[in-house]
């Protein structure tokens, strides 16, 4: 996809979906972790029929509320959204030797935490795709101030990465939800911009970045998890 004609940036989040099923056909997958950003695509997904699968990483510590809206969604768009969860023995391991709270003691052990709840099973997500499309936006870290609509995911094998809503704003996000009812996460009107895992989510305060609320004990710039590199 990165050496054809198009001009990825320029696009619209509606043509570049389309687009992009023209160029990878079935094999592309959406993330869906269940935020603002994800239900907007969702519905431009379901509006234009497009044959993306859509998938989500239970890392088996999500909030009610995201559960809630999982059921909520599969309802709506007449969807079966396939979950990836942690493969159990190294997850016990885990336990085992470091308790259920070592990503609060070091951001080793965060990344250690986020590997085995997210970053492996993004792989066994991945491992047939042609591409996946996720919601991440520039105005959203300083981690993200960069980002491409079309990049290429070197950690997958080569694959497709597409941010359709890399250049939105939040208003603009919040605009698309409001004027076609979609669906959203009930965290968001209690100050929680950017949803996670509980243990590591809390609402943020106002003048705070949107993802200050994530690994709120960390700085800034180690603020991934391990999934967008």
């Amino acid at each position: 996809m990165s050496d054809s004609d198009v001009d990825w940036e320029s696009l619209d989040a509606p043509t570049l979906l389309s687009e992009a099923v023209r160029h990878l056909g079935e094999g592309l997958k959406l993330a869906c972790s269940f935020g603002a950003e994800d239900v907007v695509l969702l519905d431009l997904i379901a509006q234009a029929k497009l044959p993306l699968s859509v998938f989500v990483l239970d890392t088996g510590r999500l909030h009610q509320e995201t559960y809630a809206l999982w059921e909520q969604l599969n309802q709506r768009y007449s969807i079966k959204i396939v979950a990836y969860t942690p493969q159990t023995e190294p997850l016990q391991q885990l336990l085992q030797l470091k308790g259920p709270g070592s990503f609060y003691h070091s951001v080793e052990n965060r990344r250690e935490c986020c590997h085995l709840r997210k970053v492996e099973p993004l792989s066994r997500a991945l491992a047939e795709a042609k591409g996946w499309v996720t919601g991440q936006r520039r105005e959203q870290s300083v981690t993200r101030a960069s980002l491409q609509k079309l990049e290429i995911d070197a950690a997958h094998g080569g694959i497709a990465k597409l941010n359709p809503l890399a250049d939105w704003s939040e208003a603009r996000v919040w605009e698309y939800i409001k004027a076609h009812q979609v669906p959203y996460n009930k965290l968001h009107d209690q100050g929680f911009p950017s949803i996670g895992c509980a243990p590591c989510t809390r609402a943020i305060e106002p003048g705070e970045n949107l993802r200050a609320g994530r690994w709120w004990w960390e700085n800034p710039e180690q603020k991934e998890c391990g999934l967008h590199k």
